[in-house]
């Protein structure tokens, strides 16, 4: 039987399961969201005459829910309107549903007799091979489920989605004893192919992998803390990029989470645990206690290691002294080795000098760090049966850079087991076992393909990888590379499909760059199938170099700069009219001249995850490199009888330009893929992928796709300008937002003269203008903003601050 999730219901309506149906919603499964019917009526309520049998009353809880969800920032839904496919109803009316649904995901408190009794009223509603998951994060599965139906009990598993379920990757999957294999085979490939996840399979123990393994490092980290007389702005410095670890570090990470919940989870595995050294690490100490009574919680009360005031010279944030527990002025880290660390270079290498360091700040983070590591190596084979299930959960749970048996990798294994055993611990009998079978690492390159140590068969086994997946790191080990400069390289990635990847710094793209798209629309059109555009960065392109931008700007090198123009649009132009097949695979930020490229592609293939807008405005330009062309074609192209406005008794298609114009003009970024579309920076055709490891390779299956189809070019096309008198209403706008000084005299010529060209620069409402017109309009547009004194302002404000100047 073909298994899919056509219906979903999430069981219950808090922050956490809201957020589920979110994510299910992204994905367009529709989806009950149910929870418990209030006991009590509010005083607004009972104003209202309603009483406990009104369905808005019985229902309010996951009605609120769903409400809350659209308002709610960072955004749980690609698009808003997602929240069409969630269907609200209470556990009493609306079980009945669950009849209807291929997935169950229960999200109620973490206390086992609730969820106990709350499944065994789910077995009387779901329909026989249903799946059944619990989203505990750390409570027995087994023990759930005892005492149900064989037919529940072999459907049933723990699916134990991070916070917040959009954003975060890892998706822990805890089969319980009876759960078959099929299922736990689902909905690994559910989670990673739909959803979007990393999916790490646990065994059924507290915590699972992640929390087991976070908290436990968080729990070391806070009674380190405390032996060695540490203030906790002496540990975040401590204990973030110079560990691998996010800028959040520990306590402003802690504050985030909330001190509540780590204390929760940290009691799971200190009232299960048989071994008093590892029960007096999850212990919480007193001035814990002391801040959860006081509710001191982090940023959901306001206050927890951090407290931000307000002060005579504004906003502050002061630190928690746990000894006084008061709050003062917080203390900048003096450490010898923290300073060296910073001078180091990557993250890697800042911790390998910071564990190098003698003072008290090095030998703290030596504590921690080996502790932690240590504990992970020891509970291989009880939490999870493999090195890369427990490396991946810390990477995608926890978002380390390094996994722990990675980091054994990166300090040497054999220079840790040594200084462990001069420091009299013990030895995990994991890196016995490898250093005795003569390896020197947990993980080892073959043919550019990672290798991950196997305990059972002192082997080594290839890494798991997403089916489909196609990374560039390999390929390019394996003499894959048919060109590269220091911008960018064109790759060979099978099936006679190329792809070219940006790697400069932040994929920001200057000549190197464009040289690399003409060479690889030249070589695609005359030996290939197709091209990719796509990478493996943090981000697929933050636009246009603008420090070169800057420099040439200050140095009145004017022709260098319009040639950097010109070759930027003509570029943009050969890939939109290869004869090849041409699909953009962004991720990440895919801004400015990065969404240039995407928008002369033929079709686009985005990751979820993909920030995608026109933002030159912020650094007081416009788009230069067809980007304002383009958006005033696609203003065209959504042309439709209801959008067109008669001005000078011709239709024309001002309400789309109007959209473009506010596009651009207000530096809109569309949050989502699906977000992309609706701002018509992707076309309706294009597609979204939700795991990250899978673009590229969903991209290279759309180009065979469109080669298979006889795939032909578009043809070159004109532009009905609204003309002058479209102009004028934009230019009305503009003036009345200046009048009431909403904007900026600077923000007004820039929006005029960005309406100049969408409006086809002066002609007569009407006119065919063509895409030569318009890329001639841009970069004497983009010239003479560049030459104006607030315009460089702007740029050198970005380039200094990472933040837009409003001059």
């Amino acid at each position: 039987m073909k298994r899919s999730i056509d219906k979903a219901a999430v069981l219950g309506a808090g922050v956490m399961g809201a957020a589920i149906a979110a994510h299910l919603a992204n994905v367009g499964i529709p989806t009950y969201l149910l929870d418990i019917v209030p006991g009590e009526l509010t005083p607004e309520e009972e104003k209202k005459g309603l009483t406990l049998e009104s369905p808005q009353v019985r229902n309010k809880l996951a009605v609120n829910a769903k409400q809350q969800l659209v308002k709610t920032k960072p955004a749980p839904f690609y698009v808003s309107e997602n929240a069409d496919l969630l269907t609200p109803g209470n556990f009493e009316d609306h079980m009945n549903y669950l009849g209807e649904c291929d997935l169950i995901i229960e999200v109620v408190v973490e206390r086992l007799d609730i969820k106990q009794k709350l499944f065994k009223q789910v077995e009387n509603h779901r329909k026989p091979g249903s799946i059944v998951a619990s989203n505990t994060s750390g409570l027995s599965i087994n023990a759930m489920c005892e005492g149900l139906t064989p037919d529940f009990k072999q459907h049933f598993l723990g699916a134990h989605f991070f916070n917040p379920p959009r954003y975060m990757r890892l998706l822990e999957i805890i089969p319980a004893e009876d759960t078959l294999p099929e299922i736990v085979d689902f909905m690994y490939r559910f989670g990673e192919q739909v959803l979007g996840k990393g999916i790490v399979v646990c065994k059924d123990t507290p915590n699972f992998v992640a929390n087991r393994i976070g908290v436990y490092g968080m729990c070391a980290t806070i009674n380190s803390m405390a032996a060695y007389g540490l203030s906790v702005e002496e540990v975040d410095a401590l204990t973030g990029r110079v560990m691998c670890r996010p800028k959040s570090a520990s306590f402003r990470t802690l504050d985030m989470v909330g001190l509540d919940v780590l204390v929760h989870v940290a009691q799971n595995v200190y009232k299960a645990a048989i071994d008093p050294q590892e029960k007096e690490v999850f212990k919480t100490p007193a001035f814990l206690q002391k801040m959860l009574d006081n509710k001191w919680l982090g940023d959901k009360t306001k206050q927890g290691f951090y407290k931000k005031v307000k002060t005579e010279k504004g906003k502050e944030i002061l630190g928690l002294d746990y000894d006084t527990m008061e709050y003062r002025p917080r203390q900048k880290p003096q450490f010898a080795s923290l300073q060296a660390a910073k001078q180091a270079g990557t993250p890697v290498r800042q911790m390998q000098a910071l564990l190098d360091g003698k003072d008290k700040g090095a030998q703290f983070a030596w504590d921690v760090l080996s502790k932690t590591i240590v504990y992970a190596a020891h509970l291989l084979g009880e939490i999870a049966d493999d090195i890369q299930s427990i490396d991946d959960a810390m990477k995608w749970g926890f978002n380390w850079d390094l996994g722990p048996f990675e980091i054994w990798d990166a300090l040497g294994v054999k220079n840790v087991a040594d200084r462990l055993r001069a420091e009299g611990g013990k030895i995990p009998k994991v890196v016995e076992d490898l250093l005795a079978e003569g390896h020197s690492s947990f993980y080892t390159k073959q043919e550019g393909i990672r290798h991950v140590f196997k305990p059972d068969s002192k082997g080594t086994a290839q890494e798991r990888v997403p089916a489909g997946a196609i990374f560039l790191s390999p390929l390019k080990e394996q003499g894959k590379v048919i060109k590269k400069n220091s911008g960018a390289s064109l790759i060979d990635i099978g099936d006679g499909v190329l792809c070219l990847e940006f790697h400069s710094k932040a994929n920001s793209i200057g000549d190197d760059i464009v040289s690399m798209i003409n060479y690889a629309v030249k070589e695609v059109e005359n030996n290939w199938e197709g091209l990719v555009i796509g990478n493996y960065g943090t981000h697929f392109s933050v636009g246009a170099n603008l420090f070169l931008i800057l420099m040439e700007a200050e140095d009145d090198e004017w022709d260098e700069v319009e040639i950097l123009i010109d070759e930027f649009q003509k570029a943009n132009m050969r890939l939109k009219y290869c004869k090849k097949p041409v699909i953009a695979a962004p991720h990440g930020m895919a801004v400015g001249g990065g969404c240039e490229v995407c928008l002369h592609s033929h079709r686009v293939n985005a990751c979820g995850e993909t920030y995608m807008g026109l933002v030159e405005v912020g650094v007081g330009l416009i788009p230069g490199g067809g980007g304002t062309k383009e958006l005033a074609l696609r203003a065209q192209e959504l042309e439709t009888p209801s959008s067109q406005v008669k001005i000078g008794g011709t239709n024309t298609i001002q309400p789309m330009v109007n959209r473009a114009f506010e596009n651009i003009a207000m530096a809109k970024v569309a949050t989502s893929g699906p977000e992309a579309v609706k701002f018509g920076l992707m076309r309706e055709l294009d597609r979204v992928t939700t795991n990250r490891d899978l673009v590229i390779g969903d991209a290279k299956r759309f180009i065979l796709e469109l080669a298979a189809q006889n795939f032909t070019p578009p043809k070159p096309t004109t532009f009905k300008a609204p003309g002058k008198a479209g102009y004028a209403a934009i230019e009305l706008g503009v003036q009345t937002l200046l009048w009431g000084k909403q904007i900026s005299k600077h923000d007004a010529l820039i929006a005029k003269k960005l309406a100049y060209i969408l409006t086809g620069g002066g002609v007569t409402p009407g006119t065919a203008v063509t895409e030569q017109d318009l890329l001639e309009l841009e970069k004497e547009t983009f010239l003479s903003l560049l030459g104006e004194p607030k315009t460089l302002d702007r740029i050198r404000h970005m380039l200094k601050t990472n933040k837009p100047l409003r001059n």
